[in-house]
């Protein structure tokens, strides 16, 4: 254990007021830990104290006799100190936190109580209309000042997928995966940004937010594609610390089944990364340097960087401290929705509320259709996709608040001695606010209904307390400017997050978000945007894999620096352009004009950056026939497999330009 962590521990534990004392009468009500006192460093004894005083003395019932497991001991220790010192106001607090939380949470509070939800002001773009395109400009122009953050905690085992989720296929017809595309679009930004003020050298940060389980497989996959073309200098790499699991509704740590010297431990959630952020000093070294903003996004959204110069531009333009990403989203949708909130008192936040939160809280404050469609077809309350854009200095200013500390929820899964049921509602609580909002927690239930037990004791599995990336505006004090850019779903919004079997459980008329899915949207999505520049793309088929319905467009994929936004594809397609349903375009490079091309295969186009390339006339060939792949054939890989489909290479034409210079490729 480092020592500059045991001191940090024991200065937190001392400012606990926990008193030291030369005697051991203070672990009496633990006679084993008594015991073994003496094997333990003075750090480790303040540590013991605090453990005591916050009721855990379960966790030394089993010591043996010193003699017995010592090692096994102290590295007890070594982890109560990471779990300590990892958690803003040290693992007191959190054991308090939590406390609270589940008290709560067995009395039913309701975290909503005094608060009445109302639809929140923003922009709604129109892709492709002159606004649009002003506000990518504006958005490309703003790049160089911005900093990019990618919280990617998980494996993809949900999907199916045992590898980490950044490095799954965003699309299988280049096999590029969600990292690369995500690095060469902030390097095409990057670039683009700087040829706006005539060249510069700014080089765009990007953090990464890993976990225990990605963190030393998201190196190595940085490491072997040398950063996909990033200085490795750009990147910086925090990685997330694990919270103690809670055994029961009075906040006991749970032991490990499989080791009774080890505390179980489980994900904190992605809102540790405005803390990770704090304590590196990274927020101060982008200000320093002349940085405005800070860009959040998760990890599977092949679509996202399509959103991100028009909405960087609004935050510009519209001066937000908070811009949150979102989408239309259909009522009762299960995706979250933008809410603003009015509590009685007069204070007021815009944020996310669940979408199982959303519904409970319109009919219980006036709305007796709850969260229904407007005559737009839509949810007035936009779907809100985990994307963030954020101003510096006013995030600065709060960090310095909050130290970063997120709001929390609890999930207790409880068992009674008759039935075993899920308590599902969330129940939220802030670290050190409390002052600024001492009636956030009212006493009314949305869903006190639910409820029928009288213990609310046990859990049927370990719980621990959780933040989301998200709920950062709800400590803002109300003079924030908080606002959200809502965009079409099929340009912005198509994540990766279920396997085939869930997602073929989906009801009909949902998205499925799955590896399918998030595929073939991409296809639409760029299918849609030459369209839109004026060429002829060809209507998709309807077909079904993996028991999942979805259109299939033409295969059509670019690198981010040919197309970054809707204004540079505009100027590389040019005359009367067609790709028909079965078609594969792939286009590598930055200077391709599409010119009076009509495509009927496959044809893929790699160039280097001083060639320009003119593609025209008629191409035909047998292309790349899907096959239909099922998801349990283990013959297959696992990318493979939890899509439902992969392509026939049976023929293409494939073209590379390696010279400077003026080239023309045409039947």
């Amino acid at each position: 254990m480092a020592s500059g962590a045991v001191d940090a521990a024991a200065e937190g534990v001392a400012a606990l007021g926990i008193s030291g004392g030369g005697d051991d009468e203070w672990a009496q009500p633990s006679p084993a830990l008594r015991r073994n006192l003496r094997l333990l460093s003075h750090d480790q004894v303040e540590l013991a104290k605090m453990l005591l005083n916050e009721g855990q003395g379960h966790l030394f019932e089993h010591w043996p006799e010193p003699g017995v497991d010592d090692d096994r001991k102290k590295s007890f220790f070594d982890q109560v100190c990471r779990l300590h010192s990892s958690y803003p106001g040290g693992l007191a607090s959190y054991i308090q936190n939590a406390k609270k939380l589940l008290a709560d949470s067995k009395a039913g509070q309701n975290p909503y109580d005094g608060f009445t939800p109302s639809v929140p002001s923003g922009e709604v773009l129109t892709f492709g209309d002159d606004n649009f395109l002003s506000l990518e400009a504006a958005g490309v122009k703003e790049a160089r000042n911005a900093a990019f953050v990618l919280v990617a905690g998980g494996l993809g085992e949900r999907l199916g997928y045992k590898g980490i989720k950044v490095a799954l296929p965003r699309e299988t017809t280049t096999g590029k995966c969600f990292l690369q595309h995500y690095i060469e679009s902030i390097l095409a930004l990057q670039e683009a940004s700087c040829k706006l003020e005539g060249g510069c050298d700014t080089k765009i940060p990007f953090v990464i937010m890993t976990s225990d389980d990605t963190n030393a497989l998201t190196i190595k996959l940085l490491e072997s594609n040398s950063y996909f073309g990033m200085e490795p200098s750009q990147v910086k790499i925090l990685k997330q610390e694990k919270v103690a699991c809670l055994a029961d509704n009075d906040a006991r740590l749970a032991l490990d089944p499989n080791d009774k010297y080890k505390i179980q431990t489980k994900p904190h959630g992605h809102g540790d990364v405005h803390s990770l952020l704090y304590s590196s000093g990274l927020l101060e070294q982008w200000k320093s340097t002349g940085r405005k903003w800070v860009l959040f996004f998760q990890d599977t959204n092949g679509l996202l960087f399509n959103a991100i110069p028009s909405a960087l531009g609004v935050s510009a333009t519209k001066g937000y401290n908070v811009n949150s990403l979102a989408v239309l989203r259909k009522a009762k949708e299960g995706i979250g929705g933008i809410t603003k909130l009015t509590h009685v008192d007069g204070r007021t936040m815009v944020i996310n509320v669940e979408y199982n939160q959303l519904d409970p809280l319109l009919r219980a404050t006036g709305h007796p259709d709850g969260d229904a469609n407007s005559e737009t077809g839509y949810s007035p309350y936009p779907g809100n996709i985990n994307q963030l854009i954020l101003e510096l200095g006013p995030y600065i200013e709060e960090l310095k608040k909050t130290h970063g500390a997120i709001s929390e929820f609890v999930n207790p899964n409880f068992v009674d001695q008759n039935s075993e049921y899920f308590i599902l509602i969330l129940f939220y609580f802030h670290h050190f606010l409390n002052l600024a909002y001492p009636n956030l927690f009212g006493t009314k239930s949305l869903e006190k209904k639910r409820y029928t037990d009288s213990t609310k004791t046990a859990f049927k599995s370990s719980a621990r307390l959780e933040c989301m990336m998200q709920d950062y505006p709800k400590t803002l004090p109300p003079t924030a400017k908080v606002g959200f850019t809502v965009m079409d779903t099929w340009l912005a919004y198509a994540p990766v997050k279920n396997n085939p079997e869930d997602a073929a459980k989906v009801p009909k008329g949902n998205p499925f978000h799955s590896a399918t899915s998030g595929e073939m949207a991409i296809y639409r999505a760029n299918s849609l945007i030459l369209r839109k520049a004026g060429a002829r793309i060809y209507d998709p088929v309807i077909s079904t894999f993996n028991s999942q319905e979805v259109e299939v467009w033409p295969r059509i994929t670019w690198s981010p620096r040919w197309g970054l936004t809707l204004k540079d594809v505009k100027q590389k397609v040019n005359g009367n352009s067609s790709v028909s349903q079965r078609s594969v375009l792939v286009i590598n490079g930055e200077n391709v004009i599409i010119d009076g091309l009509s495509l009927d295969g496959a044809l893929i186009v790699n160039s280097v950056d001083e060639a320009e390339v003119k593609v025209t006339g008629h191409i035909e060939n047998k292309g790349w026939p899907i096959r239909h792949i099922d998801y349990k054939d283990t013959l297959e890989k696992e990318e493979t497999r939890i899509r439902g489909f992969k392509f026939e290479k049976v023929e293409q034409l494939e073209v590379n330009y390696t010279e400077p210079g003026k080239h023309c490729l045409s039947s």
